[in-house]
Formats: C-alpha cells, sequence, structure tokens
C-alpha cells in the first residue's frame, strides 16, 4: 500500500484511521496524526485494513498522547503485533503484572 491509502481523521472527541498502516504511511501521516489526538478520546482504528510495526508504533505513540483513551477496532496483524511487542490492547507495554 501507498501512504495515500492511510487517512486520518477527526470527528469530535474520536480519532478515525483508516487503511494500510505501514511505515510510509505512518511516516507520510505521523505529525498530521499526533496534532490531531489532541483532546481525542477515542482511538478508532476499525477502518485500517492492515498494520506493520511502523504503524503500531504510530498507534502507541497517539494513545499517550492522548491519555486514556479507548482503542475501537483491530485490525490485521495487529494481534501479533501486540504480542510480539508486549503491548496490551490498550496500547499500553505489559509489564506482566
Amino acid at each position: 500500500m501507498t501512504a495515500a491509502a492511510a487517512r486520518v481523521q477527526r470527528d469530535g472527541e474520536r480519532l478515525l484511521l483508516s487503511g494500510a498502516l505501514d511505515r510510509d504511511a505512518a511516516t507520510a501521516s505521523w505529525s498530521r496524526a499526533l496534532a490531531a489526538a489532541d483532546g481525542a478520546r477515542v482511538l478508532d482504528v476499525s477502518a485500517v485494513s492492515a498494520i506493520d510495526s511502523a504503524g503500531l508504533a504510530m498507534l502507541v505513540a497517539l494513545a499517550e498522547r492522548m491519555q486514556d483513551a479507548r482503542i475501537e477496532g483491530v485490525p490485521s496483524g495487529m494481534s501479533d503485533l501486540l504480542a510480539a511487542y508486549r503491548l496490551r490492547p490498550t496500547l499500553a507495554f505489559d509489564d506482566g503484572r
């Protein structure tokens, strides 16, 4: 997928991401997504078609910026990445406690 395939939109308290969040898309949309995250409370990734580790890194940064964000949706491949990087579904690091 190309960077143009990924979209970042703000709808009230929702930050909506769609398309493939791969390295190119994350690089192209990172700063726009971080700016849009201020004040958002829901990180909606239900329309994300696929994700790689760079896309996951962007989601973690967004969730940290949003503070206690509710995550909605689980893109294809995200569960495996969460397990590999020891992250909870909330995108917080799982320290094993």
